[in-house]
């Protein structure tokens, strides 16, 4: 398996090569599903959620293939990891935001709470390997919490990338909540960063070398920027649910 424009005898598929105009209309598409999907319930989202790891897992064999074809060991150990990192963020939808939101004590007559809600439209970049436990580890905490998602996939090993799109495609997931996009990183990145109406990004799938120029893009509109060290997917744990929300507190008056 090799990536975009790839033309040798051992290539498994030739990826579409994304260009900025295909990053503005992802981006116009995510921005047009974020108001349903960050209004859905919570409980929904997770019913979607765990939708998506019935269906990947019910081509288990298939995506075990096409890992093994980009020559990553333990393609099954990885499907399997997959799955079940959907169902683990599936079943935090509904109850993030009762960890980490709060009543707040204040000195008068009112009643506070602090809640988390969304960011809005989240930019990705998705690690090269594990092309797709990699993938799964930056997406799904991304959706859970109600953002909608503009994914750049592994350059080296798409083939994952692709036929989870189609897995979406034919699950409960909105149009437009996740728009996945094949390409050269290098080319695509900056424009997502740069762009004034994505929110955030994640730099995880960049190189260390590349993060500076990509900080600078997205410092311009003042988005948030996350970044792992390499090894971070193989135990995410639930700090990314939080990479990508705000906190809300309301007020309210207590008493007649």
């Amino acid at each position: 398996m090799t990536g975009p424009g790839a033309g040798d005898a051992g290539s498994v598929v030739h990826a579409a090569q994304a260009s900025r105009k295909d990053v503005r209309d992802a981006v116009v598409a995510a921005r047009k599903a974020f108001g349903g999907w960050s209004g859905a319930t919570a409980y929904n989202r997770g019913q979607v959620l765990y939708r998506v790891a019935e269906l990947l897992e019910g081509r288990r064999a298939q995506f075990a293939a096409e890992v093994a074809a980009a020559g990553e060991a333990d393609a099954a150990a990885q499907v399997d990891a997959a799955v079940d990192r959907w169902v683990y963020y599936a079943g935090w939808a509904d109850k993030y935001a009762q960890v980490a939101g709060a009543t707040d004590p204040v000195a008068g007559p009112y009643f506070t709470f602090s809640l988390p809600e969304p960011t809005g439209v989240v930019g990705v970049i998705a690690p090269q390997r594990p092309s797709l436990l990699g993938l799964v580890s930056v997406l799904a905490p991304v959706l859970a919490t109600g953002n909608t998602a503009v994914v750049i996939a592994s350059q080296e090993a798409p083939l994952p990338a692709i036929s989870l799109s189609e897995v979406l495609a034919t699950s409960d997931v909105p149009a437009g909540v996740v728009n996945i996009l094949t390409g050269l990183g290098a080319e695509l990145a900056p424009w997502l960063a740069s762009h004034r109406d994505v929110n955030a990004i994640d730099l995880t799938g960049v190189p260390e070398s590349g993060r500076a120029a990509l900080r600078v893009a997205a410092a311009d509109n003042v988005k948030r920027v996350l970044v792992r060290d390499a090894d971070w997917w193989a135990d995410p744990g639930t700090s990314r649910l939080g990479a990508f929300v705000e906190t809300k507190t309301v007020w309210h008056p207590v008493g007649v």
